[in-house]
């Protein structure tokens, strides 16, 4: 290291060792006044000082979260710059105004030119005054803030725009250190408070109806929930609670022991279960097979009796089903941790469930049913029905106790279609009201998205009317991605293993890619043209990107080991053009985006970011050479390794994000 960045580095350490003493200094003046109020019994109303003392602790709670921030250098530790920020500015408001309630609000700047960080503190600050009687300008006010910002290595200057939010400018050293970080821990996941368990209810197909287009929301979108949850070091549990108990199965089972009578020693061969559903539902409707249905019935009895031959033969239809089932995932590339948990497995607990509520006084009696009115619910929950048995409320009921008190998760996650969320709301105040369920310990969360849609914009179906089976519509996406690439020629470039590799990457990636990047909460169009689409923010786009991307390194002919090599030898990053920088910056905005998607559990804020990554790579490509060649020759005179590491830390960052995503890129395309 030359003298010049011995100094810079001193002087750097010098600022963050000053910036942790003022911020630990600003912690314990804000503990010694809580303190000295909470015991000052004279200092007036015991109200206003109960207000004033609840006001210091909460200040002291977020110093605290800062100071931790800053007091944590280890390995491990990964910290947002806008977590460091936002340290910095409770330092200023606190050393300003150390009597009022804590305002801290840093964003992202839309423009470049106006910084890379926004802080609208001062203006949240002249509103909160002017209650208070006190009249002082927001540009007056960003100023003393500024003032007051302890010395830091984050801020290299700061703007005051006449309105009175400060611009924040980010050190060139500090964002290089910060991308040298990102490339030696291959991309780690930010840091978090706490880790917790959590289990996310997604995919939920019904036994012995197959998959079709209304599941593919709820499975892609539950699955890409669960891998950030992952990534960022929760401990999930991946459920599908699926159906396969009730009266159908006595319709099947019925249908099942006329249709291959032997099946108690043979294997049945169901090949085509849908077809075999249809059968039996046909046979239960028709008016002329009264017998049928009478027996279907019987069947429902015995097999809720435990009785070993109707549970082979539910054994059997369950295990056809979830083979066909385990199929789709497979194509979709869907996690293999997801655990069928479907209402046979809290049979037995409903039975305990009904008994606690009516113990409870929770049940009422109507018309022979048990409800169960639940405050601020516009219908009551029917827990046991009219002829005894149990319902989707009893059942749904067993499910959260499970959940919440043997299962002992912190958080529960709902992933399903936004018309069920008066249903699942009515579940949670229900295990609320009785006790299970206590909001300040654990969570329990509803994540809606809207419908499917045709390009008629109205519920996709088929031009008959009937639901599109899933593996139909992954088998024309098949067909629709292979025709595009054979389009661009690439099938002459590719192998047969390397074009079949691309096919599915692009299949089923644009159809993940395409709800994913939509908001969730609303409907969306499904159009194979606009997914298949390679302009604009789609996953055909990104994942050309990512094979040109990895393409460049892989041309250079430069190694990997080489790489990390000048890495490990390079302590700053010569990032010099204003290009390159602006690409460090994006990069390093990574952690901010998984945590802010992390909060909203809106996916599109991830598939916004790494389309706005690659857009960024591009112009950054237009005008920075990686690797010089001789125009007449053609042969390599240079190459910037430091911009081949910005190639790397790309595609890297682009990786994790189709992880979460559940993408799966490819080398070549």
């Amino acid at each position: 290291m030359d003298l010049v960045s011995a100094t810079a580095l001193a002087k750097r350490t010098d600022e963050q060792e000053r910036e942790f003493n003022d911020l630990k200094a600003v912690v314990e003046k804000t503990e010694r006044t809580a303190d000295a109020l909470a015991a000052d019994k004279s200092a007036g109303d015991l109200e206003s000082l109960a207000a004033a003392n609840a006001r210091l602790n909460f200040r002291k709670i977020h110093l605290q979260e800062a100071l931790r921030i800053r007091e944590s250098k280890s390995a491990d530790a990964i910290y947002t710059t806008q977590k460091r920020l936002e340290a910095l500015f409770h330092v200023a408001v606190v050393t300003v105004y150390p009597m009022i309630e804590e305002f801290v609000n840093i964003v992202n700047t839309c423009d470049p030119r106006h910084g890379d960080y926004q802080c609208n503190t001062a203006m949240q600050l002249c509103q909160w005054l002017k209650k208070q009687g006190k009249s002082e300008k927001a540009v007056d006010i960003a100023a003393l803030l500024v003032a007051a910002l302890p010395p830091n290595d984050l801020i290299e200057s700061t703007k005051i725009n006449p309105i009175g939010f400060v611009n924040v400018f980010l050190r060139n050293d500090y964002v290089t250190e910060r991308l040298t970080t990102l490339l030696r821990k291959n991309v780690p996941p930010p840091t978090i408070p706490k880790k917790f368990k959590v289990i996310v209810d997604y995919s939920s197909p019904n036994i012995a109806k197959e998959m079709h287009v209304g599941h593919l929301r709820s499975t892609i979108i539950g699955d890409s929930i669960a891998n950030l949850l992952e990534f960022v070091g929760h401990d999930v549990l991946r459920l599908s609670h699926i159906g396969d108990w009730g009266t159908q199965f006595g319709m099947l089972i019925a249908h099942l022991q006329d249709k291959f009578p032997n099946y108690l020693s043979v294997s049945p061969p169901i090949g085509d279960l849908q077809s075999f559903y249809r059968e039996a539902k046909v046979r239960f409707d028709d008016p002329n097979e009264p017998e049928f249905k009478k027996r279907a019935y019987n069947c429902v009895v015995e097999l809720q009796s435990r009785n070993p031959d109707s549970i082979k033969a539910w054994t059997m239809i369950v295990d056809v089903s979830d083979r066909e089932n385990k199929q789709v995932y497979k194509r979709l590339k869907i996690s293999d941790k997801l655990q069928n948990r479907g209402e046979s497995f809290y049979d037995e607990m409903m039975k305990d469930v009904v008994k606690q509520l009516d113990e409870g006084g929770h049940l009422k009696l109507e018309d022979g049913r048990k409800l169960m009115f639940v405050p601020d619910c516009p219908i009551p929950m029917t827990v046991v029905k009219s002829d005894g048995g149990f319902t989707y409320d009893t059942s749904d009921m067993a499910t959260i106790r499970h959940r919440l008190q043997v299962e002992k998760c912190d958080w529960n996650i709902y992933v399903i279609d936004s018309g069920q969320k008066g249903h699942i709301d009515m579940v949670i105040k229900a295990a609320e009201v009785v006790g299970w369920y206590n909001p300040s310990e654990q969570k329990n969360q509803f994540v809606g998205f809207g419908l499917v849609l045709g390009e008629d914009s109205k519920k996709f179906k088929t031009r008959s009317g009937t639901t599109i089976r899933l593996s139909e519509l992954l088998d024309e996406g098949l067909t629709r991605s292979a025709a595009k690439l054979q389009e661009k020629n690439r099938d002459k470039d590719l192998s047969k293993e390397e074009f079949e590799a691309a096919r599915d990457a692009v299949a089923y990636g644009c159809i993940k890619y395409a709800d994913l990047s939509k908001n969730r909460i609303s409907d969306y169009i499904f159009s194979f043209d606009k997914m298949l689409e390679d302009r604009g923010n789609t996953a055909v786009y990104l994942l050309y990107a990512y094979t040109r991307i990895r393409a460049i390194t892989r041309n250079s002919g430069v190694s990997a080991e080489s790489l990390q090599e000048y890495l490990q030898a390079t302590p700053r990053l010569p990032l010099d053009h204003p290009k390159e920088f602006k690409l460090a910056k994006k990069l390093i905005q990574f952690h901010e985006v998984i945590l802010s998607v992390l909060e909203s559990l809106l996916m599109n804020g991830l598939c916004d970011y790494v389309y706005e990554l690659s857009c960024v790579f591009t112009e950054f490509y237009d005008v920075c050479y990686c690797i010089e060649k001789d125009r007449k020759t053609g042969e390599i005179v240079r190459i910037h390794k430091h911009r081949l590491l910005l190639c790397e830390a790309t595609s890297a960052v682009m990786d994790r994000c189709f992880k979460i995503l559940g993408i799966t890129p490819v080398s070549k395309m």
